[in-house]
């Protein structure tokens, strides 16, 4: 069975804690649409390398704090 990786984030947590940032805000500091942002904080799409390190970039913090993932399967 193959190994499947699951990335999990915690945009809308660093966005409360950012003075209940909008995911609009977010997209802007970031250089992505409101529609990406939505999607990757839901966990329905994973940004590129560069835009994750945007987005870390955008709340002032490591990308680690903002991204992790695990490796599922044997």
């Amino acid at each position: 069975m193959a190994k499947k990786i699951e990335i999990t984030n915690n945009i809308r947590k660093l966005r409360f804690f950012a003075n209940e940032m909008t995911q609009q805000q977010l997209a802007e500091k970031a250089g992505a649409s409101r529609q990406t942002i939505m999607a990757i904080e839901a966990g329905k799409y994973s940004p590129s390398l560069e835009l994750a390190f945007r987005i870390a970039d955008a709340f002032g913090v490591k990308i680690g704090e903002v991204f992790d993932y695990e490796v599922k399967g044997d």
